[in-house]
């Protein structure tokens, strides 16, 4: 193992590591929309929408991820969709978390007693008002571990997108091995800068999730 390549090479994989790290941020934001407003159209059953929002998340949940960036990627051009690779990398992440988020949410939010609602609408509540006040702060604190899990998933996932030619980490290290034909290296250096950062989020989500378990809980 080449030390002088290492250090060669880490401005270039760190400054690829900030692409993950921006892919990974912004696509579970937009999961976290998607799937949280899925959860509800299903919960709510709206009409036409809840169809939809079913049929998306079964095609989702029954593709592979890299079919999904392929498709977007290199389909929608066809029907005068054309993304950059970036735009359609995280097109693909955000809707793919998404499905899987919109049943983390659904799955908390129907695990909360049913007659709590039934109570705070009995007490002059609307249905919006007991679900804010009341449904929601109790659902998130089920949800949270599951929805820690997701983020670490769409971490790892974005080296997927370098199948696409976004210069993430593992696009970033196979260009460097192009140069310097030291796979070993490089890739292990790559593994340890993932387990790094996943290592990081593990931590600081279990902090989260022990704090917000106690605060909601008073």
């Amino acid at each position: 193992m080449d030390v002088t390549i290492i250090i060669d090479s880490l401005p270039s994989l760190v400054k690829a590591t900030v692409m993950t790290l921006f892919l990974s941020c912004l696509s579970v934001l937009i999961a976290l929309v998607i799937g949280f407003s899925t959860a509800l159209i299903r919960i709510l059953k709206v009409k036409i929408l809840y169809e939809i929002a079913s049929m998306y998340i079964s095609i989702i949940r029954g593709t592979p991820l890299l079919v999904q960036i392929f498709v977007i990627y290199y389909g929608l051009p066809q029907i005068g969709i054309s993304l950059d690779p970036i735009s359609s990398g995280i097109m693909a992440l955000s809707l793919n978390a998404g499905a899987y988020l919109s049943e983390s949410f659904r799955a908390s939010i129907l695990a909360v007693d049913r007659g709590q609602m039934e109570a705070a609408i009995s007490m002059g509540m609307t249905y919006g008002q007991a679900m804010r006040r009341i449904i929601l702060p109790q659902s998130l604190r089920i949800a949270i571990p599951t929805l820690s899990n997701s983020f670490i998933v769409l971490v790892k996932d974005t080296s997927l997108v370098s199948v696409i030619t976004v210069t993430e980490l593992l696009q970033m290290s196979s260009l460097i091995i192009a140069k310097t034909f030291e796979p070993l290296t490089i890739y292990l250096v790559a593994a340890a800068i993932y387990w790094i950062l996943i290592t990081f989020f593990t931590t600081m989500l279990d902090k989260f999730e022990k704090r917000s378990s106690k605060y909601l809980a008073r």
